[in-house]
C-alpha cells in the first residue's frame, strides 16, 4: 500500500504552516462544544459540510478533532455549516459515502471535508462529478483532481514521542491496540512511530522492554467487548500502559485500564479529559489542519494546494503531545520540550515507512505481534 502511496501522493513539506499552531494550544481556553453542532441557515444551504469516517461523529478523536476545526472556522468567519453521516454507521459502502457527498453538495456545500481514507473511492467519484465544490481529503493522499486537497500527518514522530516519554517515565511493559485492522496508514504510522521511540529510549537506559501490538477488534475504530476482553487479558498479565490508536476504540482501553489500574496513551486529540487512566496523548493537528485548508480556499489561494497532499508533522508543530496537561514526573515537561526540538530539528532519526513494523527485530524492544 505505501509503494502505491508514494506514485499518488505528490507532498507538501510545510516548513511554516500560517494559522498552524500546537494542538495543544487550541486546548487552552477554547469551548469547542460552545459551538452547536446543528444549525438553521437562513437561506436553506451550507456552505461547509463534513462528511464523517466510520464512528461516532463525537468519538473524542479523529472525526471530532476534524468537526471542531469545521465549527470553529464557521464560527469566525461566519460560514454555514453541516455534517453528514454515511449512511450504515461502521458498515457504510463506498456507495453510502457518495450519498453523503452528494446530499452535501445538493445543499449548497462551497467546500467538503471528508475524513478517513475510506472516503476515497466516493470522494474520486464525487469530485469527478462536482466540480465547483472543493474536496478537503483528511488522511488522504493526492487524487489527480484540482478540486482535493489532501491533509496528512507526520504520525510516526507522535508515536515516536508517546514511546519514547513511556519508556522514560519508567514502563516496561506497553500494548498497542490499533484501529483500522492493520490497513489504516495513519495508524500504521502511529504504531511503528511507538515503536521506535520505545525502542530508542529503552536503548539510551540500557534496558529491554516488551511490547504486545495488535489489530484485533479494531477494522471498525469502535469500542467492543471483544476488545475490552483483549485488553483486560493484557493488564492482567502485566501490561501497563496500552497505546489506542482507534477513534472510540479508546473506550474499550479506558474501561479496561481502570478495571486493573492500567495507563493509557490518547491518539489524535488530548484525551486526558476522558479518563483518568491517560498518561498523555499523541496528537496531531487535525483542527489546524482542517483550518488551515478551508482558511485557503476562503482566501482565494486554492490554487497553492490544488491536487496536492499538505503533509503537517513536529516542524509546522502539528503532531505532538499534549504540554497543558503533563502528568509525567520522571520525564518531565522540560525533558520532552528538548526531544520535541530535536525531532522538530530533523536531528531524530525516525522511519515513516510501517511495511513490515510487525515482523521486524529491535534491539530493546521485545515485539509480541497478536494475531
Amino acid at each position: 500500500m505505501k509503494k502505491i502511496f508514494a506514485f499518488l501522493i505528490t507532498f507538501v513539506l510545510v516548513l511554516s504552516v500560517t494559522g498552524c499552531v500546537k494542538p495543544e494550544e487550541e486546548e487552552k481556553g477554547y469551548d469547542y462544544d460552545a459551538i452547536p453542532d446543528t444549525m438553521e441557515s437562513s437561506n436553506g444551504k451550507y456552505q461547509i459540510a463534513f462528511v464523517t469516517d466510520i464512528g461516532q461523529l463525537k468519538d473524542k478523536s479523529f472525526n471530532q478533532g476534524t468537526w471542531e476545526g469545521i465549527k470553529r472556522f464557521a464560527s469566525e468567519n461566519e460560514k454555514s455549516y453541516k455534517y453528514y453521516q454515511p449512511a450504515n454507521g461502521n458498515t457504510a459502502t463506498d456507495d453510502d459515502r457518495y450519498d453523503a457527498m452528494k446530499a452535501a453538495a445538493d445543499a449548497g456545500a462551497e467546500i467538503i471535508v471528508c475524513a478517513g481514507f475510506m472516503q476515497a473511492t466516493a470522494l474520486g467519484k464525487a469530485a469527478a462529478e462536482f466540480t465547483g465544490v472543493k474536496f478537503v481529503f483528511i488522511d488522504g493522499w493526492a487524487m489527480g483532481l484540482e478540486n482535493i486537497n489532501a491533509v496528512v500527518f507526520k504520525e510516526e514522530q507522535s508515536g515516536y514521542l508517546a514511546g519514547y516519554a513511556a519508556v522514560m517515565e519508567g514502563y516496561t511493559k506497553l500494548g498497542y491496540s490499533g484501529g483500522g485492522g492493520g490497513t489504516n496508514p495513519a495508524c500504521q504510522r502511529f504504531g511503528y512511530g511507538f515503536i521506535q521511540g520505545a525502542n530508542d529510549a529503552a536503548k539510551e537506559k540500557n534496558i529491554t522492554v516488551n511490547m504486545k501490538y495488535s489489530w484485533n477488534y479494531g477494522s471498525t475504530f469502535s469500542a467492543s467487548s471483544d476488545l475490552q476482553t483483549m485488553l483486560n487479558g493484557w493488564y492482567s498479565t502485566g501490561t501497563e500502559v496500552v497505546f489506542s490508536a482507534g477513534g472510540s476504540m479508546c473506550q474499550s482501553a479506558f474501561a479496561a485500564a481502570s478495571a486493573n489500574d492500567g495507563k493509557v496513551i490518547g491518539v489524535d486529540v488530548d484525551q486526558s479529559g476522558d479518563s483518568s487512566t491517560v498518561i498523555t496523548s499523541a496528537t496531531k493537528g487535525l483542527r489546524e489542519g482542517t483550518m488551515y485548508a478551508l482558511q485557503k480556499f476562503y482566501d482565494d489561494k486554492w490554487a497553492e494546494i490544488s491536487n496536492t497532499a499538505t503533509n503537517l508533522g513536529a516542524e509546522s508543530d502539528a503532531v505532538g503531545l499534549p504540554e497543558a496537561t503533563w502528568s509525567m514526573t520522571t520525564f518531565t515537561l522540560e525533558d520532552y520540550q528538548a526531544l520535541f526540538a530535536k525531532v522538530k530539528a530533523g536531528q531524530v532519526t525516525i522511519d515513516s515507512d510501517p511495511a513490515g513494523a510487525e515482523t521486524k527485530t529491535y534491539s530493546n524492544v521485545v515485539l509480541d505481534y497478536i494475531q
